[in-house]
């Protein structure tokens, strides 16, 4: 692997004054040294907790936790949804040296008892007073309920977990324990550090530019790195306030911009629903009138929706390319830089960026870092770098060299401004007839019909080690979509051997809590589509 040379796009540098700071409990204890009768949170319900509040309630928290037989090092499972509950247990949890696993009520019970097996926690948090889906899960655990400042929660004790050690130092210390949604396979616990989650907050408040009179909207779970690290903990870390949407409802967030909310960073799917219902309403502007920043990230982006986004909320949709692993961010869009195009903008502060040959790709001899198309797999090193797989060091070592280097298993470019590009996985690169396909090219292209709202494409194996492109698209509500008029669409965007040779339409695509379409989901939920 060689350094890209310089063109803009590596950056190693200082990334703040957060340096002092131990445990991601030091950034509320500061706001409420700094500031404790600002509002901190302003929860789902209405109500508001100032700094003071938030850090009475997370002491009291982990008190309880404690006195369950909590201790340090060992792990906490949080099944619940976003809510200043969720947020106070979160802060316990780093209270007490042990290690925070965010998991969102919404998954099944199945997913639930595979990360508790896996990761042996203490303790089950359930927020049951808030969700019904963490009552439910709390019933499977014969969890018992408690009430305090934090709220109300059930908690289940497990006697048989062993504590992890605990480092004094940030860098080395685990806060939270954050398992991978499995849009390539089965979920993975990435070992995230409080210096990881620390410098990825300070990251997100500087690009942003979030100060204390910023409202964040939380409408990406905060039980995801996304909305845990660029969202949640940089609204605190600036000393603004977090404003949490427990379930996604356009109806809510409207109503949240019409209020007080300046800026929210979202995955795309989310600013499809609201134009959809936008579009239901009538409305040709977005009544926001205090928003100042959007931005995407956690799914690729499409041109033709930020164009149509930015035209209605009237002001730039910011792009990001991240993952669990980098605590999220990797590359974005700059405020004082805005793009026309759908790259990603440059690496965060703190993190160098570099191209590799992709896997399987090398021939031993070779030194380029990328083929004749200037496609590389993104390969990362940096301060949010996890810390690595819980309990698989095989996994670990398959992306995480002893330098540091991670692979990402994304295939990207560099514009010829130094901005990377994303143009898919290595696993999802289709050689169809020898050529190489990258499916977000396509998937652009789908999104510029009026009547698709998403799409994903895939490659599936035929006879003779070939493949064939199969394109799934998430139609409009009232649309009248056909094959045929998706390849005549498609027929003047992109060449032949690009165009799909199957079209699934359907009304809703597989997708995580955060709105990430399961791409190794659609060939089985869809089979019966694609064996008729």
């Amino acid at each position: 692997m060689v350094d890209r040379p310089a063109r803009g796009l590596a950056r190693t540098g200082e990334i703040g004054n957060t340096t002092w700071m131990r445990r991601i409990h030091d950034i509320l204890d500061n706001g409420a040294t700094q500031t404790p009768g600002a509002t901190a949170i302003r929860d789902s319900d209405g109500a508001c907790l100032t700094y003071r509040d938030l850090a009475d309630a997370s002491k009291e928290a982990a008190q309880l936790l404690h006195a369950q037989g909590v201790q340090a090092g060992d792990r906490v499972l949080l099944a619940a949804e976003n809510s200043a509950t969720l947020a106070a247990f979160l802060f316990a949890v780093s209270r007490l040296d042990a290690w925070a696993i965010p998991v969102n009520a919404r998954v099944s019970a199945g997913e639930i008892a595979h990360v508790t097996d896996h990761a042996q926690p203490r303790a089950l948090v359930f927020t049951h007073a808030i969700s019904e889906n963490a009552d439910s899960h709390a019933d499977d655990y014969d969890a018992t309920a408690h009430e305090g400042a934090f709220g109300a929660v059930r908690i289940a004790v497990r006697n048989e977990a062993t504590p992890e050690l605990v480092f004094e130092n940030a860098v080395d210390q685990v806060s939270a324990l954050i398992y991978t949604t499995g849009t390539t396979g089965n979920p993975k616990g990435v070992m995230l550090t409080h210096h990881n989650l620390i410098m990825a907050a300070t990251n997100s408040r500087d690009i942003r530019g979030v100060t204390p009179t910023d409202t964040m909207l939380c409408v990406v779970p905060i039980t995801h790195i996304f909305g845990l690290s660029s969202a949640f903990l940089a609204a605190l870390l600036a000393g603004g306030t977090a404003r949490f949407i427990r379930r996604f409802d356009p109806a809510e967030v409207f109503q949240a911009f019409a209020e007080d909310v300046s800026t929210m960073p979202a995955v795309p799917q989310i600013y499809a629903l609201l134009m959809e219902y936008a579009e239901a309403q009538g409305w040709q502007s977005a009544p926001a009138p205090y928003l100042r920043y959007i931005s995407a990230g956690g799914a690729p982006l499409d041109a033709a929706w930020k164009r149509k986004v930015e035209a209605f909320f009237g002001t730039t949709l910011h792009n990001g390319y991240g993952m669990t692993e980098a605590s999220p961010g990797i590359c974005t869009t700059r405020i004082d830089n805005p793009r026309d195009d759908i790259a990603c903008g440059i690496p965060v502060d703190g993190l160098t960026l570099r191209l590799a040959p992709p896997p399987g790709s090398e021939d031993g001899t070779s030194k380029d870092e990328t083929g004749e198309d200037g496609v590389g797999e993104i390969v990362i090193r940096g301060p949010t770098i996890m810390k690595g797989y819980y309990k698989n060091p095989e996994a670990t070592a398959e992306v995480l060299d002893a330098e540091g280097w991670l692979r990402t298993g994304d295939l990207g470019r560099l514009t010829d401004d130094g901005a990377l590009m994303v143009v898919g996985r290595c696993k999802e690169l289709i050689i169809r007839s020898g050529f190489n396909v990258y499916p977000p090219e396509v998937e652009s292209a789908l999104t510029e019909h009026p009547d698709i709202s998403i799409a994903a494409v895939v490659g599936r194996q035929i006879s003779g080690g070939n493949e064939e492109i199969i394109a799934f698209v998430q139609s409009q509500p009232g649309s009248a979509l056909t094959s045929e008029t998706l390849d005549h669409h498609l027929s003047t965007r992109v060449a032949p051997y690009k165009r799909p040779s199957r079209y699934v339409i359907a009304d809703a695509l597989p997708a995580a809590t955060t709105g990430k379409i399961l791409k190794h989901k659609l060939l089985s939920h869809f089979a019966g589509a694609l064996n008729d």
